[in-house]
């Protein structure tokens, strides 16, 4: 049997091996569906293998995320904006700068991406149909609660498969802006502000120093994109684009997407003066 590389699978543990699966081709075909690894316990293998590992931690998995990013959201008294940069890396090798964080589940409903790609691009699709799913039922929008619940109970039910996911689920629902925090334990955590990835400590440091809920909306807007513009400054597995979305009564809004070195010299006579 050969791994998704070509070449072949070694396990320690020669008892894991299962029985070839017969898949139909609706099965192999269906969007909501993916393979798991051909052994008696893919969670265990995933561990061994697989297992996302932060910061300098390494659980000696054979394949080790090497992530990198910037995204922030926060709420004020006119909604809630939600910024996010632009850079794709593994390790030292960027692989794009040009990726889309920020993920338009519905309307009103915004998601971000921290982690593998692959992971939060793929469960927040699926999230979005849910959701779309939940309105077909019962006839109107899904609250941002519960469609973070959503997500929190999917990524609690593959636990310790080794996903690597850290995302902010956030919108305008019938009790107003709302912001919540769901990673690939299953952890969600509700606040008026989040930041994940890489860039997110030098993030935290402009927004806990700027930070007022009384921010106008140009304001709010200046603070999203210097939060960001310092991350990818200070941390170099973050850059490319600002991307920003303001989000309100009525559903969200791009507001922009500006590369982050033209706010350098943006924000240049800031630091002089400093």
């Amino acid at each position: 049997m050969s791994n998704f590389l070509g070449g072949p699978i070694t396990l320690n543990h020669s008892s894991l091996l299962a029985p070839e699966p017969r898949l139909t081709f609706q099965q192999a075909t269906d969007p909501s569906r993916f393979l798991v690894p051909n052994v008696q316990d893919p969670a265990f293998y995933c561990r061994q293998n697989f297992a996302s590992a932060c910061g300098g931690a390494d659980k000696g998995q054979e394949v080790k995320f090497a992530k990198g990013t910037t995204t922030l959201a926060f709420k004020f008294n006119d909604g809630i904006i939600v910024s996010v940069d632009s850079r794709s890396t593994m390790g030292a090798y960027i692989a794009s700068q040009t990726v889309k964080k920020v993920i338009e589940i519905n309307p009103f409903l915004l998601g971000t991406m921290a982690g593998g790609a692959a992971d939060c691009s793929y469960w927040e699709r699926n999230l979005g149909m849910q959701c779309r799913m939940y309105e077909l039922r019962n006839k109107k929008r899904i609250s941002v609660a519960a469609a973070s619940k959503l997500l929190a109970n999917t990524m609690n039910s593959y636990k310790g498969y080794g996903l690597s996911m850290g995302t902010m689920i956030t919108g305008w629902d019938e009790t107003g802006p709302q912001l919540y925090y769901v990673d690939n334990d299953g952890t969600r955590l509700h606040d008026h502000m989040f930041s994940c990835g890489s860039g997110s400590t030098y993030a935290y440091g402009v927004l806990d120093t700027y930070y007022r809920p009384d921010l106008t909306v140009d304001e709010a807007i200046d603070l999203g994109k210097r939060a960001i513009y310092h991350a990818t400054h200070r941390d170099a597995y973050s850059g490319g684009t600002n991307n920003l979305y303001h989000i309100k009564e009525d559903g969200w809004t791009q507001i922009h997407a500006i590369d982050v070195n033209e706010l350098h010299y943006e924000y240049r006579d800031d630091k002089m003066v400093a």
